[in-house]
């Protein structure tokens, strides 16, 4: 090997080995052990979880606007309505109907226009009016179509909660409420941080059996089962499977392009010289060896997700002959200030749609996946009207592309065989902080697909109230800074998509662990069909 083929080499190496726990060489040793599995009955079926990182501030995501309750949030949401010597900013939306101000600043409620109203026909919403953020335009549309659901008040809990049992110290709360780290992670494993599994994952251990044939069924099994081309996460680990980190645009690897003629380490013999260097061993030590075995695991995984994957400049996930995804005019959306930029949530869930493509032509066999995308920048305690604004609109785009792709998928309508739902570290404060909201705890989500029973506003939504002169709410929902105390339980959530994943009752009793402090009738909540 010459001098200047040797440092190529190294470099690509290096850069290979630096992806770590992160990356795929991150099939630890533990995926050498065997799941309990079960079989998935049916066909083709994904979970994806987009998760908004920072805090979604729900009461401004899906709002109660029936007279009561809106004389509440706007008590709150705009303190000059109450003290007009107070200078905060108003953070409250305008109400239904109300028209767009061109000339009011980007971002600002004036320029938004009103809420949009959805309906929900359920006797537990009698009295009650309900509308969605102003820029979830499209968000709306397939609420209409019943192909989104809303799912009030969702939050960690060990068991049923009142305030009353939320004032005691004696009563089983989640660990660290309010904090960023410790509640993603009880979001996604039900412990605060440092988990190391997540109900994502523990979902893959049962089904994963199910995914994949002939000599490459292990590697199938454990790397594709969960994939995520965002952040990895604790959600998607579990004991068997482990989370398969991809790019949005491309899939790691030894610095081969999939191409079958172009190698960037030169030629096709010097990169197979390359994988058997990396992936063998003369050495008697157990932990070389078994080093080994996890790099050749995770070569061969990049080799066969690579080879398979289906270009991105293609429809209907993007625009044939687009030469860059950052390029691609689906994958941009209309930000606040009015210019089109490229949506890299679309962007992930674009690469979801390609893996489910390549499965479809037949390349790995698989029944059941579970993926993970990130949105990011939802902690909003300044620049509410304008941060919290853009990521709707973020949101909104990527729900719609995700949906239309997915029903227009070559092999025929896949929207029935994928479900996406929202999860977050927390909802955020009622109050008004003077320009944004501070940490809460429960928190309105969205879950979206063919399957889903769309259209409706399912479990119990809050009652607004205004604090007294001590700070107090009166609401039977509403703690400290009138964050939401949560009625249905992230264990209830996870039930109900599980369920619908085809967990057995028995396997989701066993992974969530609270689970069975809730009354059996009401473990699944009745979005999913």
């Amino acid at each position: 090997m010459s001098s200047s083929s040797r440092r190529q080499f190294l470099r690509h190496a290096a850069a290979f080995s630096s992806l770590g726990a992160a990356g795929p060489l991150g099939l630890s040793l533990a995926t050498m052990g065997q799941a309990s599995a079960q079989s998935a009955s049916g066909g083709y079926q994904a979970l994806v979880c987009i998760f908004l990182n920072g805090g979604n501030d729900a009461f401004n995501t899906v709002l109660a606007t029936d007279t009561d309750s809106w004389g509440h949030y706007v008590n709150h949401r705009d303190p000059q309505s109450r003290d007009a010597n107070d200078s905060s900013t108003s953070i409250a939306l305008m109400s239904p109907g109300t028209a767009v101000n061109a000339s009011a600043a980007p971002g600002s409620p004036e320029r938004l226009g009103g809420v949009l109203p959805i309906a929900s026909a359920r006797s537990t919403h009698a009295g009650r009016q309900f509308a969605l953020h102003p820029s979830l335009v499209r968000s709306k549309q397939l609420y209409g179509a019943h192909r989104l659901a809303v799912m009030a008040n969702v939050g960690p809990l060990i068991r049923p909660t009142t305030k009353a049992n939320y004032a005691s110290d004696a009563f089983a709360k989640p660990a660290k409420l309010f904090s960023h780290n410790d509640q993603q992670s009880t979001w996604m494993s039900f412990s605060p941080e440092g988990a190391s599994e997540g109900w994502g994952g523990r979902i893959g251990d049962l089904l994963m059996s199910s995914n994949g044939s002939g000599a490459s069924a292990d590697i199938v099994q454990r790397s594709f089962t969960c994939i995520t081309p965002g952040n990895a996460s604790t959600w998607l680990s579990g004991r068997s499977v482990r989370q398969y980190p991809v790019g949005m645009a491309s899939i790691p690897g030894l610095g081969a392009k999939y191409n079958n003629t172009r190698y960037v380490l030169g030629n096709a013999d010097l990169y197979n010289a390359v994988k058997s260097v990396m992936s063998t061993s003369t050495s008697n030590n157990l932990f070389t060896k078994a080093h080994q075995q996890v790099v050749a695991r995770a070569v061969q995984a990049s080799d066969l997700l690579g080879a398979a994957l289906p270009s991105n400049a293609q429809a209907p996930w993007g625009t044939n002959g687009a030469n860059s995804v950052w390029n691609d005019p689906l994958l941009k959306y209309t930000n606040t200030a009015g210019g089109q930029v490229t949506n890299g949530l679309a962007l992930q869930l674009q690469m979801i749609a390609r893996i489910i493509e390549a499965n479809r032509q037949g390349a790995f066999g698989i029944r059941r996946q579970v993926f993970m995308v990130n949105l990011g920048s939802f902690d909003t305690h300044a620049s509410q009207n304008t941060e919290h604004n853009e990521r709707m609109l973020q949101l909104d785009h990527a729900l719609a592309y995700f949906d239309s792709v997915l029903g227009a998928m070559p092999g025929g309508d896949m929207r029935s065989q994928v479900t996406t739902f929202t999860a977050s570290d927390f909802g955020r404060s009622f109050t008004n902080n003077g320009d944004g909201t501070d940490h809460g705890w429960g928190a309105h989500h969205l879950v979206m697909g063919g399957a889903v029973q769309g259209g409706e506003v399912y479990g119990n939504f809050p009652q607004y109230s205004t604090a007294n002169a001590n700070g107090v709410f009166s609401s039977p929902d509403q703690v400290g800074n009138g964050a939401l105390l949560p009625t249905t339980s992230v264990d209830q959530y996870a039930y109900t998509l599980g369920k619908w994943m085809g967990v057995s009752n028995t396997d989701l009793l066993s992974i969530l662990p609270n689970i069975h402090n809730f009354n059996s009738s009401a473990h699944n909540v009745g979005f999913m069909g």
